[in-house]
């Protein structure tokens, strides 16, 4: 997102503005988030038929006056689970900008515009600082912090769904792309890769980091045998962790792939 002066530069200075994109979701469970000197709770809105609107609250702790604005995108996700926003009115909010004094605290309230569908909805309101500009080194610097809060429409009736939809090795490099097959989010908290050579002993593991899975999606995982261990390697083991289901797989491995 550009960002805009608000005010004249000298000419003799450069004004540089810095947007730093806070990503709620790496931390989803958590209730408060804090950047600076302002905070947001809760992290994320879950809506549908019983809870058709909430409310968020911002609390400013500078010394001084804060001032931010919101937008509402519709989150969605490619086939390779990449993160994609499209500015979207279904989403009403209020307000839209807010100045705040010192130590104050103010509440945004959002809601749907349209009933739930079949599958799961998703959002984010972005709470965006607007800055002042600060003199550091012969230039006007301006650090912005955005929030992104994701907001879930629940569907009427949901269903969590998810599988390992394939996996393979090639060079000895494993792949195992993920599949949500509901109609509603979940989590993967983590992704555990297990070697075992052909005395059903463990020879290596190797955990990956997760991300939001969102309903219809999917994500390819990847990481790479240790050479040393590649030979040996007889059997793979997948486990998927996620916030509601566990989901296994496996692979009996060949000498051939470790070959490039």
């Amino acid at each position: 997102m550009p960002m805009r002066s608000h005010g004249r530069s000298v000419p003799t200075q450069r004004t540089v503005f810095v947007l730093i994109g806070v990503a709620l979701f790496l931390f989803p469970f958590p209730s408060v988030s804090r950047a600076g000197e302002w905070r947001v709770t809760p992290i994320r809105l879950d809506l549908g038929r019983e809870a058709r609107s909430g409310a968020i609250t911002v609390i400013n702790e500078m010394d001084g006056r804060l001032q931010v604005q919101m937008k509402t995108f519709e989150w969605t996700q490619d086939e390779e689970g990449k993160d994609n926003y499209t500015e979207t009115d279904d989403i009403l909010f209020f307000p839209r900008m807010i100045l705040f004094e010192k130590n104050e605290e103010r509440i945004i309230r959002a809601g749907i515009r349209t009933p739930p569908a079949a599958r799961e909805k998703t959002y984010r309101l972005f709470i965006e600082e607007i800055p002042e500009p600060r003199k550091a080194e012969g230039a006007n610097v301006a650090i912005a912090i955005r929030f992104g809060v994701p907001i879930f429409v629940k569907p009427p009736k949901e269903e969590v769904k998810g599988e390992i939809e394939k996996i393979g090795m090639s060079n000895g490099t494993v792949a195992a792309r993920v599949r949500n097959a509901g109609n509603r989010h979940f989590v993967i908290l983590s992704v555990v890769v297990k070697g075992k050579n052909g005395r059903n002993e463990e020879i290596f593991s190797k955990e990956l980091s997760g991300w939001y899975l969102l309903a219809g999606a999917s994500r390819l995982y990847t990481t790479t045998v240790p050479p040393d261990a590649c030979p040996d390697l007889a059997r793979l083991d997948i486990e998927v962790k996620t916030d509601t289901v566990t989901l296994p797989g496996s692979l009996v491995a060949e000498k051939s792939m470790c070959m490039p």
